[in-house]
């Protein structure tokens, strides 16, 4: 059976209980020791005769049929008290789940706010590399070829090689801009819209799967929605690509986007299916990247499933609203 799967708590140990808590046994053993007191002394004293002695002068008021009514009401409300006990144990237990699942959330969080951090640095570090490394010194160079053609006298032919060189530095300036923005921003997203964008990204994922067919399903129209949905559908897309390239070594990968006519749900569908080896979604993973996908949909307010089982593929499904 493929499992279903809408978070991945971690596993956490049992509550144990705390020693000031007095276990039901003990309680039991004192209502048996008061009973048998009170038979023991009811049997001394003679209680029933006793009884009927009072109640006679009344006896019009039926008072010695209370000794089985007040039996009936002991049964009931031991009854009663054994419903409430069974109850206040069945809240407690949902209680405790619901804070493990808490805490599950809590440590995922804490997880994927630690990471946010590393990756922020680390893209920091590539950014400044990158433009000390590539920017830096091609303007450096640049500048020095100006000056060499400013300040020296050069002939025809070394001007032109002088201009070549600065035009060809330019050039390449402009690609590591370009590779730089690429990162920073989906290519295409604004100019292009959603499914272009999504067509370009499964364009440079095919060379790094070339034993996979990548395929892009869209139905409906995506050309008005807002900003943070268009850039979070594909995010989410990119996340499942990357996570197919790495875990699932699938011979094919559909990525279907969808979207009703009705304006009253309003909604995006993305669908991203692969045939991989699949997963056991209950096992605790290392890997940060589908917390971060159920979070950015949460942001938004859609659902997040994921449905997978080992050899059988894994599916990844979250409906945004479009509003």
């Amino acid at each position: 059976m493929q499992q279903l799967q809408h978070e991945s708590p971690t596993q956490h140990e049992p509550p144990t209980q705390h020693e000031s808590l007095v276990p039901p046994w003990r309680d039991a053993l004192v209502v048996l020791l008061v009973t048998l007191a009170a038979a023991v002394g009811c049997t001394q004293l003679d209680i029933s005769e006793v009884l009927r002695g009072w109640t006679a002068p009344w006896e019009r008021l039926q008072l010695d049929e209370l000794v089985p009514i007040v039996l009936v009401l002991a049964f009931a409300l031991a009854w009663f008290a054994a419903r409430r006990y069974h109850d206040a144990r069945h809240e407690l237990r949902r209680r405790y789940h619901a804070e493990r699942q808490l805490a599950a959330a809590l440590a995922d969080n804490r997880r994927l706010s630690q990471q946010y951090v590393r990756s922020q640095e680390a893209e920091r570090k590539s950014l400044a590399r990158e433009l000390h490394d590539e920017l830096g010194q091609y303007l450096n160079v640049i500048e020095l070829d100006a000056v060499g053609v400013r300040d020296e006298h050069l002939d025809e032919g070394t001007l032109r090689k002088r201009a070549d060189a600065i035009v060809q530095h330019c050039k390449h300036i402009h690609g590591a801009l370009a590779g730089l923005i690429r990162q920073l921003r989906p290519v295409g997203l604004d100019e292009l819209g959603l499914t272009a964008a999504l067509e370009h990204c499964l364009d440079t994922w095919r060379p790094r799967m070339p034993g996979a067919q990548l395929r892009l399903l869209a139905d409906g129209e995506f050309a008005d929605l807002p900003e943070t949905v268009a850039v979070t559908v594909y995010r989410v897309v990119q996340e499942a690509l990357t996570n197919a390239a790495k875990h699932a070594a699938p011979a094919d990968v559909t990525v279907m986007l969808e979207r009703g006519n009705d304006p009253r749900a309003d909604q995006v569908l993305v669908t991203v299916r692969d045939d991989g080896v699949g997963t056991a979604l209950g096992a605790p993973t290392a890997g940060l990247g589908l917390i971060g996908m159920r979070e950015r949909v949460a942001a938004l307010s859609g659902s997040f499933e994921l449905v997978s089982a080992p050899g059988r593929g894994f599916q990844l499904r979250a409906c945004i609203p479009a509003t």
